[in-house]
């Protein structure tokens, strides 16, 4: 065995200990190098460490997807995501994957979006016309707003009915019921259509000298509330150029066409001198009842102060035979009870002329 020089004893050692800090120090360095790579990678079951497209994260998109097919829920209120496990501060956290947004049933989205229409749509304003309607006021309001100027009835105290004949004159039945008229010496009043009354005016001559009285029934039996107010007014005084041209006179007494009215149409009428009358006994004889139903419909409503309508004339073809058939019994029954037959001018107390 070679004998080592001290020199070379200390040259041996000096490397034997530097090797030793060397290795030491690798060895220090490698064991944080490990430490930090432990600390910095999470856990194997954590939700970090699972790749993207599985476990929990997934599942939100799919739950809110099928709630949405499923009706149980929508895109307003999704499916709760899962809650995540926060990782240290230190390390970086693997973003989560972002939620696909809810489906929305093709039902469903066409009904949001037709809501969404609707509340977009401007509220109608009512038009004119329409506003008008509304605010028409019925017969019956008419009545009760204007008593003095719409007239049903006379005076129960008076102890007089009238007898009241529309739609004449025709050359069928208006002769007829004069005859019997005349037979039992009873005065009526007989409301005229114009157009009428100028295809007949030989008819017209016999009721006014015969001692009846004559209103207008407007000119060809329009329904007055359907018309305007000017179309109204050319109803009412195309007539009265006829009737005065024919019995000397312009008749103050007014009846509107089945008995309606507007209240403007009211206002204008009585404005200018008309008494407007309508009835409170209706015999329903258009309905071309017989004899005995027309007896029946005016005797059992009929009272002290009663206007009672009849119809002296009529549309193509309409039978008013039951009225003509009628009228006997009822004057003879109505005398028998105490009530005075009389002209509404009579009845009501007022001229039967305009002034």
């Amino acid at each position: 065995m070679k004998k080592r020089t001290p020199a070379a004893f200390l040259l041996l050692s000096a490397h034997r200990f530097i090797s030793l800090r060397i290795r030491t120090r690798l060895f220090l360095l490698s064991l944080a190098l490990c430490l930090a790579l432990t600390a910095c990678t999470p856990a194997a079951n954590s939700p970090q460490a699972m790749p993207p497209g599985i476990g929990p994260a997934e599942d939100a998109p799919r739950n809110t997807a099928k709630a949405a097919e499923t009706g149980t829920g929508s895109a307003l209120s999704p499916a709760p995501s899962t809650v995540q496990q926060v990782p240290p501060p230190s390390a970086l956290p693997a973003p989560a994957p972002t939620p696909a947004p809810a489906v929305v049933p093709p039902a469903e989205a066409k009904t949001q979006k037709k809501l969404k229409s609707k509340s977009k749509q401007p509220v109608a304003k009512p038009s004119k016309e329409t506003s008008g309607q509304s605010q028409r006021l019925s017969l019956s309001q008419l009545v009760r707003k204007y008593p003095e100027l719409l007239l049903l009835r006379g005076s129960v105290a008076s102890g007089q009915v009238a007898l009241t004949f529309d739609d004449a004159p025709d050359t069928t039945f208006t002769p007829q019921v004069l005859d019997v008229l005349k037979k039992y010496e009873v005065r009526a009043t007989f409301f005229l259509v114009g157009a009428q009354a100028e295809k007949h005016p030989e008819m017209v001559k016999r009721i006014v000298r015969e001692g009846h009285v004559i209103g207008n029934h407007s000119y060809s039996h329009k329904l007055f509330t359907k018309l305007s107010d000017d179309l109204f007014q050319s109803q009412v005084l195309q007539t009265q150029q006829t009737l005065k041209r024919l019995i000397g006179y312009s008749p103050r007494l007014l009846r509107p066409p089945y008995g309606e009215i507007s209240e403007s149409q009211l206002l204008w009428a009585s404005e200018h001198g008309y008494r407007i009358v309508n009835w409170n006994v209706d015999s329903l004889d258009w309905k071309q009842l017989g004899q005995e139903k027309v007896v029946s419909n005016i005797l059992t409503n009929v009272k002290p102060g009663s206007i009672i309508l009849q119809h002296s004339g009529g549309g193509p073809g309409q039978d008013l035979n039951g009225t003509v058939k009628a009228l006997p019994t009822v004057i003879q029954t109505l005398k028998s009870r105490n009530l005075k037959i009389v002209t509404l001018p009579e009845l009501l107390q007022v001229s039967r002329q305009l002034d």
